[in-house]
């Protein structure tokens, strides 16, 4: 069984405008089916809990829903549902500066960068999200292209 790599950036939003969501869909759902790349948590402790606290959702709740196989769109209509939810425009806008304003520790940037290939020499967006497409697509070519 394949195991893949999940692509789709935590800078990404679908309808309901929240940043990762769709990539938290993405990696949860290929953990529920055993296909996930065993670098990657399905739902982890990062941006996936910081977007699950946000929007005041249940981590064993979205789990268990992911076990339906549901589409994106499906996810969000389960979403808007939940009692308790936090969907409000502030809410959004708070989860999104947070996810946009990540920056990783000085380490973790070095170590993307050189399993890269690029030099950190400040030249290269410090941001969480920028380095970490960098990873997913250098982990997508060396397990896939190469």
């Amino acid at each position: 069984m394949n195991k893949y790599v999940p692509l789709i950036s935590s800078g990404t939003a679908g309808p309901l405008g929240v940043l990762h969501l769709p990539r938290l869909w993405q990696k949860a759902s290929l953990e529920a089916q055993g296909k996930l790349h065993a670098d990657y948590p399905g739902i982890g402790k990062g941006y996936d809990s910081m977007v699950l606290a946000a929007l005041n959702l249940s981590e064993s709740a979205v789990r268990e829903f992911i076990k339906t196989k549901p589409s994106y769109t499906q996810l969000e209509a389960w979403i808007v549902k939940q009692p308790g939810v936090k969907l409000d425009k502030a809410t959004i806008y708070k989860n999104n500066a947070a996810i946009l304003g990540y920056i990783h520790a000085d380490a973790t940037r070095h170590n993307i960068l050189t399993a890269v290939g690029l030099s950190d020499d400040g030249s290269v967006n410090p941001g969480a999200v920028d380095l970490n497409n960098l990873d997913d697509w250098a982990t997508f070519h060396k397990e896939v292209l190469s």
